[in-house]
């Protein structure tokens, strides 16, 4: 499975930007994708995840309300949205897929549990 991170850039404070994660090379509607970001010095840390349908979602504390995520199985595509931007966002984000259907990874944002990974996407926020 390859996975393709797109869409970052330089936004103001309370901005938007849509980041995109292409897949490819596997079966995408069965995996659960999740997103993580890491900050300079930091961990990289749970954004958000979403089923295979796109019927279950989950997001970190600290985006909830701002980001939202969203899937095209027919695009082999996973969009997060995101609102409100702070600061604070700024970070490297990377797309994830689990394989195995993890329930850690859904609904807890394990991210041992996410076994393919995409390269970053830079999202800056100016304030």
């Amino acid at each position: 499975v390859q996975l393709q991170a797109s869409g970052g850039g330089l936004v103001q404070d309370g901005g938007f930007l849509r980041l995109s994660c292409a897949a490819s090379g596997g079966t995408f509607s069965r995996y659960t994708m999740g997103w993580f970001r890491q900050g300079p010095g930091k961990e990289r840390v749970f954004v958000s995840a979403i089923g295979r349908t796109g019927g279950t979602t989950s997001y970190a504390d600290s985006v909830k309300g701002r980001f939202t995520i969203s899937r095209d199985n027919a695009k082999n595509t996973v969009y997060p949205e995101m609102n409100s931007l702070k600061p604070e966002d700024t970070a490297a984000y990377y797309c994830a897929a689990d394989t195995h259907l993890s329930s850690g990874a859904l609904y807890r944002g394990v991210r041992e549990q996410y076994d393919y990974w995409g390269q970053g996407t830079q999202v800056t926020v100016s304030s």
